[in-house]
């Protein structure tokens, strides 16, 4: 078993390598003066069963490159299998035709990931699950719920608290956590006017008095985490904090965050920090380098993924 990663999230990767007590594949991914991609492993791999740990967050195409090209690399040493773990899934959003004339992009990183020569993908949180469909190869969705539910447990007394979807389409993920923890569920009422701006117009359920903890998979400008909040609020919510798988953050994101009224936002570490977000005052990290490694440890045995999530 070998973990080869690339410059997306090299902190992650260190953690995954430390939990499951190997070291990474001595491995070189730069770049020359017109940032073209160039790769050079300096350990044998032929006959191995090798981890690619690679997100393909911002920058989105040149981690993407990085992908394709470590895999043509470790193709070319005759590795015998090639595992793309992709904790976040750069163009997930892209995973339909909402107008005419545009894209499916998320099918087409799909294709070019299993052209470029990997025999199974795993990756967290999908934005949605029927993703998977796009993979004409074996494909693992993991799910934060786990990671979530214990922080939850710890820093919270479950009896007063309320899970809340952001939006419609998140019900099952929140429905989820909810479920793990014990408690009810209420979904806030969302319309979008216009592609990046959101308004909530109304809360599903009876939260007043109660501590609300959003749940969602994707924060990325805050838009609709902080009109959610301002929400609950108003109907009478204690307080707002956030559950988030990927912190995409985009510009100006995490001030807006810090400006909010959310008590905290947690995220994952599926995307590497940045420095705006270490100095915003209610962001906070938990890692997922135990869930994903317990997962390769168990895809390299052969024994059974999602019973980790039974």
């Amino acid at each position: 078993m070998k973990l080869v990663t690339g410059n997306s999230n090299r902190a992650l990767a260190d953690a995954i390598a430390s939990h499951l007590g190997l070291a990474l594949t001595d491995c070189t991914v730069k770049r020359f003066a017109d940032q073209e991609v160039n790769v050079q492993l300096h350990e044998n791999v032929r006959g191995e069963d090798v981890y690619i740990l690679q997100s393909t967050s911002a920058p989105a195409d040149g981690n993407l490159m990085e992908l394709l090209i470590l895999t043509d690399t470790l193709r070319r040493s005759s590795a015998r299998r090639i595992t793309a773990v992709i904790p976040y899934f750069g163009y997930a959003r892209q995973d339909r035709r909402a107008t005419g004339r545009t894209p499916i992009s998320a099918k087409l990183v799909a294709n070019m990931i299993a052209g470029a020569g990997v025999h199974r993908v795993m990756t967290v949180d999908l934005h949605t699950d029927q993703i998977q469909g796009f993979f004409d190869i074996p494909t693992d969705n993991l799910y934060s719920a786990p990671v979530m539910t214990r922080d939850i447990k710890q820093r919270y007394d479950v009896s007063n608290l309320m899970v809340v979807s952001p939006d419609v389409g998140g019900v099952a993920r929140a429905r989820a956590i909810a479920k793990r923890i014990g408690t009810d569920l209420a979904i806030a009422d969302k319309r979008r006017p216009r592609a990046g701006v959101s308004e909530v117009m109304n809360i599903i359920g009876d939260v007043s008095g109660k501590r609300c903890l959003l749940v969602d998979d994707i924060v990325d400008s805050g838009g609709t985490l902080i009109n959610a909040a301002e929400a609950l609020l108003k109907s009478g919510a204690r307080d707002v904090s956030a559950y988030i798988t990927h912190g995409v953050l985009s510009e100006g994101a995490c001030a807006r965050i810090g400006a909010s009224p959310l008590k905290e936002l947690v995220v994952t570490d599926s995307i590497v920090e940045t420095e705006a977000q270490r100095q915003t005052r209610n962001i906070r990290r938990i890692s997922i380098a135990p869930l994903i490694g317990e997962a390769l440890s168990r895809t390299a045995s052969e024994q059974s993924v999602s019973s980790l999530f039974d």
